[in-house]
């Protein structure tokens, strides 16, 4: 049998260990200076099958020109251990809280490959000459 995707319980428990990670994102918890004047966005949230492993997606908007959004997830990373306790009470009812794991967020980079793609003048001519024939 092939693997259909995530199950509905891991849909809704990643959805919901996402909201608690960036309801504390958002607070403020983490003091390290690199992430001073960094808006941090938790796009989305993969658990694993058996909900013991949540792997965040983030992407982040600095203001400063000197940090890399690599950097942002390697200090995710190292506080990983410090975020899971401070989302932990507001998951309770979860019976394992999971470990988490930052991953850089590509999906803005591809949607932006794909809008230049569909822009590139091979594209537009290609449509147009289709519409010509639908005439």
């Amino acid at each position: 049998m092939k693997n259909a995707g995530p199950s509905q319980r891991q849909l809704r428990v990643g959805e919901q260990v996402r909201h608690a990670v960036a309801y504390k994102l958002q607070q403020g918890i983490l003091l390290d200076d690199l992430l001073k004047n960094i808006v941090i966005s938790v796009a989305e949230v993969r658990m694993s099958p058996d909900l013991k492993i949540a792997t965040c997606f983030v992407s982040s908007l600095s203001t400063l020109h000197n940090v890399s959004p690599t950097d942002v997830v390697n200090v995710l990373n190292k506080h990983s251990r410090f975020i899971r306790r401070e989302i932990s009470y507001s998951l309770r009812q979860m019976k394992y809280m999971p470990e988490l794991r930052f991953r850089l967020d590509t999906s803005f980079d591809n949607f932006s490959k794909i809008d230049s793609l569909l822009r590139s003048p091979e594209v537009a001519r290609d449509l147009h000459h289709n519409d010509e024939f639908k005439d």
